[in-house]
């Protein structure tokens, strides 16, 4: 079979929501190439990652690539893809040159060439993320490895949002604690939060895509009878009570849900979020406080936000 990979130049805001259109449009193995990331394997306070080719990266801006089978259907997919990206301009989110190129690739050249980008990764104090393909040795006799298969839809977990996120579990979660995973994508998370000390976890994601590979990384790390995997709107009609929610998704959603955050909290209980860029900071901020939530920490990462939020009487 033929594949045409599409490839969209943009910017780091405009990542997340754009992956999601891809996704939904049935693309695969998602690719995101940015300069930073080649800064990044050279200033990682916690060494150097891996290397990469500064030719497979842009200039500036972002490169997001996708695969798409070439069938009869493929024109439409394309100009639906467009006009899914176009239509982000009503949400005020930066698409940059929003340039759209598309180029033939031969099933034998899809199947491995992503693959290239994904390497171990050391992303916080104690946790390396790696992929199931590439053995690992840990370094330290407390390192947590979590071995991640991206599949066709997700990540190995490296991207700035979830780096934050992870790091914010790694510096509040509690032995025992119950966790609840809002749009769980691949399950790093959720299986994060388990090796950290996480007595159970609630993960939720409407993808059903999603759920599968969350409870197939679960298996592969071996916390799945500690993860509860469903398919589900966010946090409707969820009435579980847990000591953290995490959530790793854009600014426009988590406000959306800040009022069932705050119910589905035990007393004291923490809100971490993620996924927010620069110019939506505030928005979450006053949308936590206007529900009660006292915001006990902000932490950046290159353009990107978490805010930790407490539940408070």
């Amino acid at each position: 079979m033929k594949w045409s990979e599409i490839c969209i130049l943009t910017t780091n805001e405009a990542i997340e929501p754009i992956s999601n259109i891809l996704h939904e449009t049935g693309a695969s193995g998602l690719v995101i190439e940015e300069p930073l990331e080649l800064v990044n394997t050279e200033e990682t306070p916690f060494g150097e990652m891996y290397e990469l080719d500064p030719n497979d990266f842009p200039d500036e801006g972002v490169r997001i690539k996708a695969y798409l089978p070439m069938n009869s259907f493929l024109g439409e997919t394309v100009e639906e893809i467009k006009q899914a990206i176009n239509n982000l301009l009503v949400y005020d989110i930066d698409l940059g040159q929003n340039h759209v190129t598309l180029s033939e690739v031969h099933e034998e050249e899809w199947a491995t060439a992503w693959k290239k980008y994904y390497k171990p990764v050391k992303i916080s104090e104690k946790i390396t993320i790696t992929p199931t393909w590439e053995e690992y040795t840990p370094v330290d006799s407390d390192e947590i490895i979590i071995e991640l298969d991206p599949g066709m839809a997700f990540g190995t977990g490296t991207h700035p949002t979830t780096v934050l996120s992870i790091q914010a579990l790694e510096a509040y979660l509690n032995e025992g604690d119950t966790v609840i995973d809002v749009g769980s994508g691949s399950g790093i998370l959720s299986i994060a939060s388990v090796l950290l000390g996480a007595g159970s976890v609630h993960a939720f994601d409407l993808d059903e895509v999603a759920v599968k590979s969350t409870k197939t990384n679960a298996k592969i790390n071996k916390v799945d009878n500690k993860i509860n995997a469903k398919q589900n709107n966010l946090l409707e009609q969820v009435d579980e009570k847990a000591n953290i929610i995490v959530s790793n998704i854009l600014a426009e959603i988590i406000v959306r849900f800040v009022d069932d955050a705050w119910n589905n909290l035990v007393d004291g209980g923490l809100f971490i979020t993620s996924g927010i860029i620069q110019g939506k900071k505030q928005l979450v901020h006053d949308r936590l406080k206007e529900s009660g939530f006292e915001v006990i920490a902000m932490n950046e990462m290159e353009d990107w936000i978490s805010i930790i939020a407490k539940k408070v009487r």
